[in-house]
């Protein structure tokens, strides 16, 4: 078979990966841009496609017979351009990576060593023990409230227990998994749900029902001090109602690792959002970032090569995304 791995993203995995097919196969790496007709009839004649965008005006490879995502989301794929045979399938790995992210960036607000680094080399010992004035919070005295609990959810909790914290779920459906959570809330119960939190994540995909999800009344809702991660996809938090609440300093601050703007051909550079997080102190703002290790891409590239694996010998694919 003919296996395109499209965009800088795809291949990153391209290493090592023809050691984990079970039969040999024609790799093809294109960049982003199919602006090249060498790459556009590459493209066109590819059986397996890896890949994160998927448009209306790409190619569409009569041969194709699965597009195989290097990571969980796919708000980059028109659905309806997925040729018809073809499988749409997605997969994981991320879970530990971005479950550490989270608990590192929350440490940080509790435990700082920079900057007590930073006092200290310039004989500044106000950190010392002994005194009321550095006395710092403790992350386990905390709740954080998980919004969506599925491969990442799940991760965070069992990390966050581990550090002492009450963790509270707000879910479509009631997780099964109760030895790792106090309290489940619905969906359509976020703004009780945002009132019992010191820490709210947002671990969800976009889709057009996660679309704005966290809106004003829910970030309106937070507590004064606290913190909202997001860790899902961008457009769930209300772009416009987080910047205001940050900038009015309503709340107590965000990490935000995933955003509204991302760079392309024309703005390799772009502001994350059309809001100046930039100029707010209470933000720590990351490239999208959180999943990106070689424990992440390691276990990607098995669960696609398994895939293409699975193709071959005819047995089913796993993580098929439903197109239609």
């Amino acid at each position: 078979m003919k296996i395109v791995f499209h965009g800088q993203n795809a291949c990153s995995f391209v290493p090592g990966f023809t050691n984990l097919l079970s039969e040999a196969h024609e790799i093809i790496q294109l960049p982003d841009s199919l602006a090249a007709e060498a790459d556009r009839q590459a493209y066109a004649s590819a059986d397996v496609i890896i890949g994160v965008q998927l448009t209306a005006d790409m190619p569409v490879p009569a041969s194709l017979k699965l597009y195989q995502l290097p990571g969980a989301g796919y708000d980059g794929i028109a659905l309806g351009h997925v040729p018809e045979g073809a499988a749409l399938c997605n997969c994981f790995g991320h879970d530990a990576a971005i479950a550490e992210y989270v608990m590192a960036a929350l440490l940080l607000r509790h435990v700082p060593l920079a900057d007590a680094d930073q006092r200290l080399r310039k004989g500044d010992w106000a950190y010392r023990s002994g005194g009321t004035d550095a006395l710092r919070t403790e992350l386990g005295d905390q709740t954080i409230g998980l919004i969506g609990f599925g491969h990442i959810g799940k991760t965070i909790a069992a990390r966050a227990r581990a550090f002492g914290m009450e963790v509270i779920v707000a879910n479509r459906s009631t997780p099964q998994d109760t030895d790792l959570f106090g309290r489940h809330y619905p969906l359509s119960a976020l703004t009780e749900f945002a009132g019992a939190a010191d820490v709210i994540v947002n671990t969800l995909p976009f889709t057009p029902q996660t679309a704005g999800l966290v809106d004003a009344s829910v970030i309106g809702a937070m507590r004064p001090e606290g913190v909202i991660v997001n860790v899902g996809r961008g457009p769930v938090i209300d772009e416009k109602a987080l910047y205001n609440a940050l900038a009015q300093k309503q709340i107590g601050g965000a990490i935000i690792d995933t955003w509204y703007v991302y760079p392309d051909g024309s703005t390799p550079n772009p502001h994350p959002s059309a809001y100046p997080f930039h100029e707010l102190a209470n933000v720590v703002m990351t490239p999208h970032m959180s999943g990106w290790t070689h424990g992440t891409v390691n276990r990607r590239r098995v669960a696609m090569a398994d895939n293409i694996n699975r193709l071959t010998s005819g047995q089913p694919l796993e993580n098929t995304i439903p197109i239609r």
